[in-house]
């Protein structure tokens, strides 16, 4: 299983095709079982690298929690094969590596239509699909009542529990900013590291982000999770923190991090100087955001106006309205932000200027993708329309940010080298 050169995201069954023959090659050092299947009955794949002993130490990497970031698989066939390939970092250490190689196939196979290889930003709002956070499946034990949770996270958080983890490692890819990452605990020195792997690849790592705003940080680009009773995110958003898949591992001592590599790389992110005039910002953005919100919401009522779609179709209509409705509430809380207090940079408001874009690209992304499935000539003169004004808006915000293309390969070295120095700082 050698590191692909191809700049393209491998496919879910290539994954799996990929760790099948990985494990017949080394039979006594791991192992490939089903831990669970999704909503539509697909099986999620739990690759193991080490062997089962008394006392030892698991580690637990997750792959594709969002359907629409890609880069996961790859990274953790890559680190997978690294594992196994070093006794350092198995038994060496007393450690077992577990891989869930894609823990939303369903969405993630979604996600696959579209051009394989380098997309335009436009080509990935497109194509790209992501759904409500209720139905993301870290996310969701925390908004779902308990009896109705996914089978995804049920199946995860039962890993957790069987596996007991020292170290979760979640791996995300933002699709627009700079390297990044959230811990459930401190991790000294993870900053430092982050910055020099970050800048032998010339990518920038993220100083303010539109997730993490409110979160303490220890060191440029990693954040911590607030605790119970700290602000962690906007009124607006329905997630909670202290109650998502991330979290568990502390039942056993152990924690969780996130690690998020960019698509396109924006240098914005990376300023973290004070930020001459926020309040003029904030409220530019949130016109911005009121703005493009409403176009999309005109587009979507022109979609409800055509034939019923079928399951999927009524799948996208949910994400593109649940997009439209959040965009003026978040541009309230936007404006309100002055004073702020947190210290506003110019990395924070590049952050939330590429959050603004980005939620109206994808509620737009959305319904084309629904009316690509149609044939009525209403429909296809509306998907024409959307296609130009998508473009615009991408067009835009590349040009607005300065996105630079992270090749694929790139992208999953950066997050390979990223956990294997984050599990040895935590040794």
């Amino acid at each position: 299983m050698s590191h692909s050169t191809v700049d393209a995201y491998p496919g879910v069954a290539g994954v799996v095709a990929a760790a099948s023959a990985f494990v017949r090659f080394r039979p006594g050092l791991c192992t490939l079982r089903v831990v669970g299947r999704s909503r539509e009955g697909r099986p999620l794949y739990l690759l193991t690298v080490g062997r089962d002993r008394p006392r030892v130490r698991n580690v637990l990497v997750v792959a594709g929690p969002h359907s629409d970031e890609r880069v996961g698989a790859a990274s953790a066939l890559r680190i997978a094969e690294r594992v196994a390939l070093d006794p350092q970092l198995h038994v060496g250490s007393g450690a077992a590596w577990h891989f869930l190689l894609c823990l939303d196939p369903d969405g993630t196979l979604r996600s696959e239509t579209g051009p394989a290889v380098r997309r335009t930003p436009a080509e990935h709002f497109r194509h790209a699909y992501r759904p409500p956070a209720d139905e993301q499946p870290e996310w969701a034990p925390s908004i779902r009542p308990p009896q109705d949770q996914l089978p995804e996270s049920q199946a995860l958080t039962g890993l957790i529990d069987e596996l007991r983890p020292e170290l979760q490692c979640s791996l995300h890819g933002n699709d627009i900013g700079g390297s990044w990452i959230q811990l459930t605990r401190d991790l000294p020195g993870l900053a430092e590291a982050l910055g020099k792997l970050s800048a032998e690849r010339d990518v920038p790592v993220q100083t303010g982000t539109y997730d993490a705003l409110y979160w303490r940080s220890s060191g440029p680009g990693v954040y911590l999770m607030p605790g119970p009773g700290e602000r962690a995110q906007f009124d607006s958003l329905p997630e909670d923190v202290s109650r998502s898949t991330w979290i568990r591992p502390h039942t056993y001592g152990g924690m969780t991090a996130l690690f998020e590599v960019p698509m396109w790389a924006s240098p914005g992110v990376s300023d973290s100087s004070p930020h001459p005039d926020p309040a003029r910002a904030l409220a530019d953005v949130a016109a911005l955001l009121r703005h493009q919100s409403g176009l999309a919401r005109t587009m979507l009522s022109e979609v409800r106006q055509l034939p019923p779609p079928g399951a999927d179709g009524a799948r996208l209509l949910r994400i593109a309205d649940g997009l439209v409705a959040m965009g003026p509430r978040v541009a309230d809380e936007w404006e309100r932000l002055h004073p702020s207090p947190v210290r506003l940079s110019r990395a924070h408001v590049a952050a939330l200027d590429i959050a603004a874009r980005r939620m109206s690209l994808r509620a737009v992304g959305a319904l084309l993708q629904l009316l690509a499935a149609s044939e009525d000539p209403p429909a296809r003169l509306l998907l024409l329309k959307g296609v130009r004004r998508l473009s615009r808006w991408a067009e835009d915000l590349a040009a607005g940010h300065g996105l630079t293309w992270l090749p694929v390969p790139v992208q999953v070295d950066l997050q390979t080298e990223t956990v294997l120095t984050t599990f040895r700082l935590l040794r």
